[in-house]
């Protein structure tokens, strides 16, 4: 299939790329990897009259530390990520999960950004911001601000960002000394979205007890789900068995996943807990060797 017909816009600055989205309002749409936008306008899902291309902007790319946070550039291609010293060292649960997101193609292409500003329910990156307490970056020519996933993310592919404004960087904390991290996830195939996928992170004090961790999950809802209670009622334990199937359950009931033709909700609602388990207890294992 072909797209329908637009104007092609291709800005060297970021100045320049805000000042065209000022001007043109919801008739544009900016093209990071396209990834998932050239599918949507060969299938004429979206109708743009305008395509601003982000590629030449060489400022929205990059990884780099400030301020003890793991900073990314919203054009930072996929696989740089995956491939980065500094993510595995800084920001292991991000490392995690980069390889579950498509296949490697995909990934030469794909940013993170894209990925985060499109906001598919089921996609790796949404839940690991949500995980970590993470922040994005928009920019627009009236404005910059920085928004949590919680109030980033609105709805299935539904974002709080305005017509005119960019996500232009993505803040992730590093993690804690102790910190162990897992990102867990099941698909029918590999590089398919997920069922459901499960981002955890846990932290250890020197006697082996946790005082720290975070869930997130993808694919049980329009948004990425912080299980807040089911990291809560981990703290001041030692992580044993029964502490793990505690979260789980938590974590279970604390989504309401819709049903499709992949699964039903019951099955996503169990999968929920499964991989929250799962995903706890090889975040505990590795913050173990970490503190070592």
């Amino acid at each position: 299939m072909k797209p329908p017909p637009f104007e092609y816009l291709a800005p060297t600055t970021l100045d320049e790329a805000l000042a065209l989205l000022a001007d043109l309002g919801d008739g544009a749409r900016p093209l990071a990897g396209g990834q998932s936008l050239v599918p949507l306008l060969n299938f004429r899902l979206v109708r743009p009259r305008h395509l601003v291309d982000l590629n030449e902007i060489t400022e929205l790319a990059g990884i780099r530390e400030h301020d003890g946070r793991l900073v990314i550039g919203a054009m930072t291609r996929q696989r740089a990520v995956e491939q980065s010293a500094v993510v595995r060292r800084r920001c292991p649960l991000l490392a995690d999960a980069m390889p579950h997101i498509g296949h490697v193609p995909i990934r030469n292409r794909g940013t993170v950004g894209g990925s985060l500003a499109h906001a598919d329910p089921a996609a790796e990156l949404p839940a690991v911001v949500a995980a970590l307490g993470g922040e994005v970056v928009l920019r627009s020519a009236r404005r910059a601000r920085v928004l949590g996933a919680d109030d980033f993310f609105v709805s299935y592919l539904t974002t709080a960002a305005e017509p005119d404004e960019l996500l232009v960087e993505i803040r992730l904390p590093s993690a804690p000394p102790r910190t162990g991290t897992a990102f867990v996830e099941l698909s029918r195939r590999h590089g398919d979205f997920a069922l459901v996928g499960v981002a955890a992170t846990v932290t250890l004090d020197e006697g082996a007890a946790c005082t720290a961790a975070s869930v997130a999950l993808t694919g049980v809802g329009p948004t990425p789900v912080v299980a807040r209670d089911a990291a809560r009622v981990l703290v001041g334990t030692r992580l044993s068995a029964p502490d793990l199937e505690e979260a789980a359950r938590r974590a279970s009931e604390a989504v309401t996943p819709d049903g499709d033709l992949h699964a039903s909700a019951d099955y996503r609602r169990h999968l929920a807990g499964v991989l929250t388990r799962r995903s706890l207890a090889r975040a505990a294992a590795r913050a173990g060797e970490a503190g070592r």
